[in-house]
């Protein structure tokens, strides 16, 4: 077999999908025929849920029984309670995503729901756009020591999760952004997890078998840890003052500075750019702008290192997410499960186009071993 072999497939064509058109030339994101930025500000992440879903954006009858199905499944059972709390308190430590990736499979197994039509498969990725943001808050409250907080039913999406996790009503402006945050995070096309999902369930696998290949993707630190990584340097370095020096040595070094490039955009990251904003302003009102000023002063740096170099860097989605989650209390252990908490919209519609359309994802690989080999008896091998 000869054939052009790209390493990570890059820029290789598997598939056809009408869910998300990622333009890596011009900087856009498109879910369903919308630019992201006729949704931020305008859409719900629930009625962007549902255009996922359905392809086109739900009416207000359409909307509200989608709020009430996601409210129906948001408090966490019992016995999926007790094993995320077992987990969280495990000598071992299991991480967020461990936690999350070990619940999914769990639920699916105890569910009853098994069938395999399409009507019982949004029934399941209901449950799970529900139950991932109320198992994160959870297991954000439990690694701090605290109880689980139930949900409010008078809560959208977005403002019951930080309820969950604070235990307090948050403020208009940190609903709007985490609810932001949660579009811009919602799909990305064939991404790494998106692809070992649809991967999973094209063998006609379960869904919630799909949404586990899918967190154990997103778990591995070159897709999803980014936004963890950004903030966890820039509390390393801890000083507005010293930033420029610490970003300047780390890429005379050769480390890498996390935030910055991606494998599909070679514009600016257009969800990057409308973070940076709710960033700013969220920074400003919480009073603690410290994190916001280390991340502008990296992305000076970094972007200036790069252009004496000749190349046309841009930061991406993870750089200001950092900054903008610890303005509104979220711990940076639960940065890549609140991915998970958004993606789950996304990954559930591939799964859900996967299906409709269905034919096993099996590619080729070019053979580059030995052939023709001899057997050898044990005896008369050195």
């Amino acid at each position: 077999m000869s054939t052009q072999v790209k390493a990570g497939l890059e820029d290789v064509v598997a598939g056809t999908s009408d869910i998300c058109f990622v333009d890596g030339e011009k900087g856009r994101l498109v879910y369903q025929g919308y630019d992201i930025n006729e949704l931020v500000g305008k859409a719900s992440f629930e009625e962007v849920v549902y255009l996922l879903w359905h392809g086109k954006l739900p009416n207000q009858a359409e909307l509200d029984a989608l709020k009430a199905e996601l409210q129906k499944y948001r408090d966490i059972p019992t016995d999926v309670l007790d094993l995320v709390r077992s987990l969280v308190n495990n000598p071992a430590k299991p991480t967020g995503m461990e936690v999350l990736r070990t619940a999914a499979s769990y639920i699916g197994a105890v569910d009853p729901d098994k069938g395999m039509d399409r009507e019982t498969h949004l029934k399941q990725a209901t449950k799970l756009i529900a139950l991932s943001a109320s198992i994160t808050a959870a297991v954000g409250r439990f690694m701090k020591g605290l109880d689980y907080v139930a949900p409010r039913q008078d809560l959208g999406h977005a403002a019951n999760f930080l309820y969950m996790l604070n235990g307090q009503q948050p403020d208009e402006l940190s609903v709007e952004a985490f609810d932001v945050a949660l579009i811009l995070h919602a799909d990305h096309e064939l991404n790494a997890s998106t692809f070992a999902g649809r991967v999973t369930v094209a063998t006609l696998s379960d869904l919630y078998s799909g949404v586990t290949s899918a967190i154990g993707a997103l778990k591995g630190p070159l897709h999803g840890g980014a936004n963890e990584d950004v903030l966890r340097m820039l509390m390393e370095i801890d000083s507005v003052e010293k930033t420029a020096e610490e970003v300047q040595k780390r890429l005379e070094n050769g480390v890498k500075v996390p935030g910055f490039g991606h494998r599909v955009y070679r514009n600016y990251d257009p969800r990057g750019l409308v973070l940076k904003r709710y960033a700013k302003e969220l920074t400003a009102k919480a009073g603690n702008t410290k994190w916001f000023e280390m991340t502008e002063i990296t992305e000076d740096v970094v972007l200036k290192y790069f252009e004496k170099k000749g190349k046309d860097l841009k930061y991406n989605v993870d750089l200001y997410s950092g900054s903008l989650y610890n303005a509104m209390g979220i711990p940076v252990e639960l940065f890549t499960p609140i991915f998970v908490m958004s993606r789950m919209s996304g990954w559930t519609a591939h799964f859900l186009e996967q299906y409709a359309n269905n034919r096993i994802i099996r590619p080729r690989a070019e053979y580059t071993g030995p052939v023709d080999l001899e057997f050898v008896p044990i005896q008369e091998r050195e």
